[in-house]
């Protein structure tokens, strides 16, 4: 595990017994930096909720925006305070995925390191086998 890569841990009751999962979002140092300083100036949001959407040829994009409450179908992922709920639609979509939040000369993005994507069509958009 890199130094710069947080991974998040999740616990499962399970006949009265605690076993370890691993979240199904990671988040990176920056992501968390990130999201702290959105939600400074929201405090009536509690964390942001990742959705997926069909967009492309045969892809999926991603989709975040804040909200107040955790739906009763979201999986939550907290890590140093900050909450990111994933739709139930995007829970199987995300397994396994690191959240990572880049800054360059051009662009600041969320951007997602799905290890599950075998590659992209002519559009740009990814897809899953």
């Amino acid at each position: 595990m890199s130094a710069s890569l947080v991974r998040a841990r999740v616990w499962a009751l399970s006949k009265r017994k605690l076993q370890a999962m691993w979240a199904a979002l990671t988040l990176t140092p920056s992501t968390v930096n990130k999201i702290k300083q959105l939600l400074k100036d929201k405090p009536e949001h509690v964390g942001l909720k990742v959705g997926v959407r069909t967009r492309g040829c045969n892809g999926f994009s991603y989709n975040l925006e804040y909200t107040k409450t955790k739906g009763d179908s979201d999986e939550e992922v907290i890590h140093d305070g900050v909450r990111v709920f994933i739709e139930k639609k995007a829970q199987l979509t995300l397994l396994g995925t690191e959240m990572d939040y880049v800054e360059d000369k051009l662009s600041s993005e969320f951007v997602f390191n799905d290890p599950n994507i075998k590659g992209t069509c002519g559009c740009g958009e990814s897809f899953s086998i």
